[in-house]
Parts: structure tokens; sequence; C-alpha cells
């Protein structure tokens, strides 16, 4: 199993309702991004928006290529995203760090619960960090989606093409959530 890139793993696993806003290591990137999914049945918006997450089609609904050991995300699963043209690609391998499947209650989803997953960098990623991507039922039965990541450069050539870097992971988690937002079958209520 190759090692990741970073020493501080684990920080992206928060079950609802632990809040995302706090506790996250030192000296990294941080961004966290959530969105109010507007659709009539919030609850089965939930489980689309969270199979699509851990099937990987988030990942390929924004324009990503994914090379993953299984069709679905399992802690322990090593996979690569990659974006590019034709021969010229940037490949970030990645391992699954954990997985929230849905909780069902007699078919139904029940509400305050978080489902989706994160990985952590592998040698080879353009940062080093780690990213969580939730899909989250609120106890009152509002869909979000979530984003939180840290990341810093992964080597001195990284740092000095971090402006890049920086614009690339912009424009990747705007269309993570333009892709949640067809997965979910809806359209985004508000941003934060």
């Amino acid at each position: 199993m190759s090692p990741l890139t970073y020493p501080d793993p684990g920080f992206t696993e928060r079950t609802y309702p632990a809040p995302l806003e706090a506790g996250w290591p030192e000296g990294y990137r941080l961004v966290l991004r959530s969105e109010l999914m507007d659709v009539p049945d919030p609850a089965a918006a939930f489980l689309r928006l969270a199979d699509g997450v851990l099937d990987w089609d988030l990942h390929r609904g924004s324009g990503l290529r994914v090379a993953a050991d299984t069709p679905r995300a399992a802690a322990g699963v090593e996979m690569a995203s990659g974006t590019g043209f034709g021969r010229l690609r940037w490949r970030a391998p990645c391992r699954v760090l954990w997985t929230a499947e849905p909780l069902l209650d007699g078919g139904v989803p029940v509400s305050g619960q978080r489902a989706g997953f994160g990985y952590g960098t592998l040698r080879g990623h353009p940062v080093a960090g780690e990213e969580g991507f939730y899909a989250e039922l609120t106890a009152d039965g509002q869909l979000l989606f979530r984003v939180a990541a840290y990341s810093r450069p992964a080597n001195w050539i990284m740092t000095l093409g971090s402006p890049v870097t920086r614009w690339t992971q912009e424009l990747i988690t705007r269309r993570y959530f333009r892709a949640a937002r067809r997965l979910a079958g809806g359209s985004p209520a508000a941003t934060r």
C-alpha cells in the first residue's frame, strides 16, 4: 500500500452533526463549500446524490476521468482522477480513507446523516492533503452537498505553480457542485 503524502490524515471524516468549519490541521489551504439543494423530495435526492458520490459519478460528472480499483468508493481503495487534453493529462492518485453509506429505515433515508467519502493524496498528486465529499440530509429534512479539503503543494515545483494549482482546484470544485445538482435532480437554493 502506497504511503500518503501528508502526515495529517483523517480530518475529513466528520459524521453528522459534527461541524465542518473548525478543527482542521495547521499549515494547509482549507476549502469548505456547502450548497443547499432545492429539490421536491430531499430524501430521494439524498439517495441519488449519495450513490453518485460513492459510485464516482460526481467525479465523472465534473469532467474527470476516474481509474479506481472498484466501482464504488470503499476504505483502502486506490483511485486516480485526471483531467487534460489528449496525451497531456494531469493524474491525481489518492486512497479512500473512509466511506459513509446512507442509513435507511425501511428503505427510506434517516434524517440527520451524511453519506460520502474522503480520500488522501498519494505520490504523484500535485498537492498533499485530503478531500471529503458529503451528501447531507439534515435533521429537518433538507439536502446539502458539501466539500471539505485541506491541501498544500506537494513539492517545490507545485509551490511555484500554486496560482495555477489553486485555479484548477477552484474550477474542479465548481464542477463538483454542478455535477451534484444534476445527480440530486435539483437547483441550488443557497451556497455557503
